[in-house]
């Protein structure tokens, strides 16, 4: 009889990982203009140290490098439009090139993980407290596009400051349109740019309406309607929130054969405001 050896167990390849991750999120779910998947790697690698960050850009990818990162799993595509060349001269040549150097593999993981029944919304709605959420947007299988969720009811201006408490800060702050004392009760976030579902959050039964990158004409005209109060929160920050939870679900299925880590380096574009 023999036993084992003592140390770690085998890490997984990451193939496996591509398809644990997969799984979760189908590349088939994200939208036909999206760029998903894996971008670099060799399939049958092993895996021991995973990075999960927002944005694919080289302070993200020196991070990987200096803590021995396999794979880098992000939510922004790379390479979102067609490209023709990669050389080290250009920012996103960069990035991968640093992650090349050092054998670290890139996932991307962008739309497919924004309608996920576990994806980003519903990170979000859980950051913020929302229970009984659900999809503003039902599609198949438990996905949807956005949530909608109940607080203890509060006011506008109380619930904007647990916003601000509960994401990570930036210079642009939590944004707020609507009477500060105006009771909140039914919220709806969608993470990411989320002046698309405007329409649909006016016709839907929320007091307030939890969302990135609202545009001056769109939200003029919302709020003319005399719907839903409006609150604007960092693209970065409102995304982050999905890192923690998709980085405890890679833990609870590869437990100790890898070890994980959530960047918190910010790569909100804005540096500060006056």
């Amino acid at each position: 009889m023999t036993t084992a050896p003592d140390g770690p167990a085998p890490g997984p390849t990451l193939g496996e990982v591509v398809d644990l991750l997969h799984g979760w999120f189908p590349p088939d779910t994200a939208d036909e203009w999206d760029a998903v998947g894996l971008v670099l790697g060799v399939p049958d690698r092993p895996v021991r140290r995973i990075l999960f960050a927002v944005d694919p850009v080289l302070p993200v990818a020196e991070e990987a490098a200096a803590w021995g990162a396999d794979l880098l799993v992000v939510h922004h595509p790379l390479f979102l439009r067609a490209v023709h060349g990669v050389p080290a001269t250009t920012p996103k040549g960069r990035t991968l090139h640093r992650l090349s150097e050092v054998g670290c593999g890139l996932l991307t993981a962008h739309t497919n993980a924004d309608r996920a029944a576990d994806g980003v919304s519903t990170a979000l709605a859980a950051a913020l407290g929302l229970t009984d959420d659900e999809p503003l947007v039902a599609e198949d299988d438990g996905r949807g596009i956005g949530r909608v969720g109940s607080v203890p009811e509060t006011t506008l201006g109380a619930f904007a400051d647990a916003v601000a408490a509960a994401l990570p800060e930036t210079a642009q702050g939590v944004r707020v349109a609507g009477d500060a004392s105006r009771p909140v009760r039914r919220v709806a976030v969608a993470g990411g740019a989320g002046d698309f579902l405007l329409d649909l959050v006016a016709a839907a039964d929320v007091d307030v309406y939890v969302t990135s990158d609202l545009r001056h004409h769109p939200a003029l005209e919302f709020l003319e309607k005399d719907g839903p109060a409006l609150v604007d929160v960092s693209h970065w920050a409102a995304e982050w929130t999905w890192l923690p939870a998709v980085r405890a679900a890679v833990d609870a299925a590869l437990g100790d054969t890898v070890e994980t880590r959530v960047s918190t380096l910010v790569t909100d574009p804005w540096s500060f405001r006056r």
